[in-house]
């Protein structure tokens, strides 16, 4: 059919502008347009895609229900492609109140974001005084209107500070601030390195500073608890140094020579007395492992490991803060050649 402006060989390419517009699935298109109420969707995946890629007789079913649910003048997916998209976006701007259909679009790049916004928020609240540990927060419907947001979209980025444990999510009774030693206000940069595993460069100098800072607190530690957990960390990796010389099995020494390794740096950081310099390096360290791998293959390098914790932890126990500071600086150094990042 031609008619004027109108011209019915646009419907399919308008259909699946629609869909691109709202970063919809073919699938989210479908649950949210064509959803019946025994649950099931009108079409299959594969009848929509048909439609978008050659017409058929049920595109209309399709334009009835998108024109429905977003009050839009069905002759408008007759128009010439670039037309129609100039009418749908006047036609979305007036939408900015069906939260649902928002998320939809706004969902795959800016969760993250969200989480970082929503932590930022309660640590606000945090510091003014307004929320403290155990207290039960907003519902998504507030903090949705506050941020001005899709609720669904809120409720995935609390799903996430969930997981952090950053809050409690309890079904049936609301979403409450942890009551759990934690620490909030590094949550948004340890998120952040998650999400951006490009900058490993950047990180890797973050966790000298942090190293050597937390060297240097740990040398001035006063804990016995936590200098005895040190000292036993370091004398289970001389264990495993000599009883490598004894075994064939180098790969299972180099392996729990790095463990200790590990256990050994964060023993420090918890010598340092600083939790956040504790959650950030753990953070960071569980990020490497991700993007890295030992490069340690022979009895020589895990020799050297041993020796180079050897005066790490000299220094630390008798209190020389230089000594520890020059000598992490040093080890820091030699172990980025024993890593592949």
């Amino acid at each position: 059919m031609v008619e004027g402006k109108y011209n019915s060989v646009y419907k399919k390419d308008n259909i699946r502008q629609v869909r691109r517009t709202l970063k919809m699935t073919q699938k989210e298109f479908l649950e949210y347009f064509l959803m019946k109420e025994n649950g099931k969707t009108a079409m299959s995946v594969a009848t929509l895609s048909n439609l978008e890629s050659k017409g058929g007789d049920r595109l209309n079913e399709v334009i009835s229900a998108v024109s429905g649910r977003l009050q839009l003048d069905s002759m408008m997916f007759s128009l010439e492609p670039q037309e129609f998209l100039q009418n749908l976006e006047t036609c979305l701007n007036s939408h900015q109140a069906d939260e649902d259909l928002f998320y939809k679009s706004e969902k795959k790049g800016n969760i993250s974001q969200l989480v970082n916004r929503l932590t930022m928020y309660f640590a606000d609240e945090i510091l003014e005084g307004r929320l403290k540990r155990g207290d039960q927060i907003e519902s998504d419907r507030e903090l949705a209107k506050k941020l001005n947001v899709g609720r669904s979209a809120v409720r995935e980025a609390l799903k996430v500070l969930d997981v952090l444990g950053m809050i409690d999510i309890r079904l049936g009774q609301g979403t409450y601030i942890t009551s759990r030693e934690t620490n909030f206000f590094s949550v948004p940069l340890s998120w952040s390195l998650f999400l951006d595993g490009t900058q490993v460069k950047s990180i890797l100098q973050v966790r000298g500073a942090l190293e050597l800072r937390a060297v240097q607190l740990a040398s001035q530690c006063e804990d016995k608890n936590k200098l005895d957990k040190l000292t036993d960390i370091y004398y289970r990796m001389q264990k495993t140094f000599q009883e490598s010389k004894d075994t064939d099995n180098l790969q299972h020494a180099l392996q729990e020579t790095l463990n200790a390794d590990i256990e050994f740096h964060t023993c420090i950081a918890e010598c340092s007395g600083n939790p956040i310099i504790l959650s950030m390096l753990t953070t960071i360290r569980n990020f490497l492992k991700r993007v890295s791998g030992t490069g340690m293959v022979d009895s020589e390098q895990l020799q050297a490991v041993v020796e180079e914790h050897q005066k790490l932890y000299g220094a630390i126990i008798s209190g020389n803060v230089d000594a520890a500071t020059q000598t992490m600086m040093k080890h820091l150094a030699a172990s980025m050649a024993r890593y592949k990042i």
